[in-house]
């Protein structure tokens, strides 16, 4: 595993959108052996970018969502 990428679910605040556009450029860029693609794949890339940073978004919401919600069943 790549040691340089860390952790968006914090216990403290949420994560940003550029923390998770960030993550996601990192994730593709390991992926894919590319650090900046070529002009032909680009989009490719930009879109790999994009849906990830969109399947992120959607896991630390459903994560922050049962959360909170263990933590009102509990009180």
């Amino acid at each position: 595993m790549c040691r340089s990428i860390k952790p968006l679910r914090l216990p403290d605040r949420p994560a940003t959108e550029q923390e998770i556009q960030e993550a996601a450029l990192q994730y593709v860029r390991k992926v894919s052996g590319y650090r900046k693609p070529s002009k032909v794949n680009e989009g490719t890339f930009q879109e790999a970018v994009n849906e990830i940073a969109e399947a992120t978004r959607k896991m630390l919401e459903v994560l922050a969502d049962k959360q909170n919600k263990e933590k009102v069943s509990h009180v």
